[in-house]
């Protein structure tokens, strides 16, 4: 598996991890990546030496990974976790990127006794009913990826976190680097800028759009420069940043029956499904309004167990009109349940049956064309994405 880059927190894991994988592969390094969920095959979690696995390495290794368990009992997690280990043990790597499922401390993926470092990214309020309520519970369970005498990454942490964090690297003396302090990466002119000790990095802006991408991408460059390896030059780095992709992700539908639907509206998809990550999806948004003038509109499906009311609440200031809709799955949110919480942050929203009404519904009002926002749970951009194979990621 080569040198494992293991990376935790609430939001950002997916895109630092596209990041990391883009730099390191810039600089021709060979990546093994396992992310979670999938938008629509199971096969995007598995990235084999660059490659999604295929469906013959799939059939293979899924077989052995059965035997070996001998039917003992096993969650889909834990199984896609050691499918996937599996497979990268069968081609070399410079460099295997795990992404946590869930928490970290006791995640199946929590199996490194040295990785090479360990990547936290901000830790916020989520998955409430499995690693909270306190926001040092979540913290305390997505520092235990942190091991003894091993470097430390993590992003801008709220306080109650960054303490816990930061207690857990010195309790383990892992040697640790925040972001604000150790190292840090902002915008200038457009570009990224990213500081590390006496390094100033001058990078092409982020190819994932949205201004907490900065924040992401530097992350990710303060990681792979702990590895100390001569093939990640500035010019490398600079590269992948600038050529990264990540689906699902504040990502422009420019194919498939929606795109055509919408003509020369755009349209774009975005995961964000809590209330952190609907501040950065606002701010986001707020820039596509603020570039001409055209308002902004969502499509929002979300799953039940999510804090709706405080993802909508990120977005009293820009004011959208909304529309709600469930889809594929026994726990989405009625569309109606979803109103209601946009309502009750004074937010104007309709509940509709299903995506392509939302988008009629977009498209049809007064005025100017709207930015048209399709977000909310990942499954549903799933789902969105799944309508035609000109959209799946690849």
């Amino acid at each position: 598996m080569g040198q494992v880059i293991h990376v935790a927190g609430t939001n950002g894991k997916g895109s630092t991890t596209a990041f990391l994988r883009a730099m390191a592969e810039a600089a021709g390094l060979t990546v093994h990546v396992l992310t979670s969920p999938h938008l629509v095959r199971f096969a995007e979690r598995i990235r084999i030496a660059g490659t999604l696995i295929t469906d013959a390495q799939l059939s293979d290794r899924i077989d052995e990974v059965e035997a070996a368990n001998q039917g003992e009992p096993i969650s889909f997690f834990e199984i896609t976790t050691a499918l996937a280990f599996h497979a990268f043990a069968q081609v070399p790597a410079d460099l295997s990127i795990i992404e946590v499922g869930l928490g970290g401390r006791f995640d199946a993926t929590n199996v490194f006794a040295s990785p090479a470092v360990s990547v936290i990214t901000p830790v916020d309020y989520d998955h409430l009913e499995m690693l909270g309520p306190e926001l040092s519970k979540i913290a305390w369970e997505k520092a235990g990826i942190i091991k003894a005498g091993r470097p430390v990454v993590a992003a801008r942490q709220l306080p109650d976190a960054e303490t816990v964090i930061v207690r857990e690297a010195e309790d383990l003396g892992a040697p640790l680097s925040l972001m604000g302090q150790d190292f840090d990466a902002w915008e200038e002119r457009g570009r990224l800028i990213v500081q590390c000790g006496d390094r100033l990095l001058d990078l092409p802006p982020p190819g994932l759009i949205g201004p907490h991408q900065y924040a992401n991408a530097g992350l990710a460059v303060a990681a792979l420069l702990t590895l100390d390896d001569d093939r990640l030059t500035e010019d490398a780095l600079g590269r992948g940043v600038a050529g990264a992709t990540w689906p699902g992700r504040f990502q422009r539908l420019t194919k498939g029956p929606l795109a055509a639907m919408a003509g020369d509206t755009d349209i774009w998809i975005d995961g964000a499904h809590n209330p952190h990550a609907g501040r950065a999806l606002a701010e986001a948004c707020a820039r596509l309004a603020a570039r001409d003038g055209r308002p902004v509109t969502l499509i929002v499906g979300m799953l039940g167990r999510k804090d709706a009311s405080g993802f909508f609440a990120a977005f009293a200031d820009l004011a959208p009109r909304v529309f709600t809709t469930a889809f594929h799955s026994p726990n989405a949110t009625p569309a109606e349940t979803l109103a209601q919480a946009a309502r009750s942050q004074g937010l104007k929203a309709d509940a509709v049956d299903g995506v392509d009404a939302a988008l009629r519904e977009a498209l049809g009002g007064e005025g100017p064309r709207p930015h048209v926002m399709i977000c909310g749970s990942l499954h549903f951009m799933g789902d969105v994405l799944a309508l035609s194979p000109d959209t799946w990621p690849t």
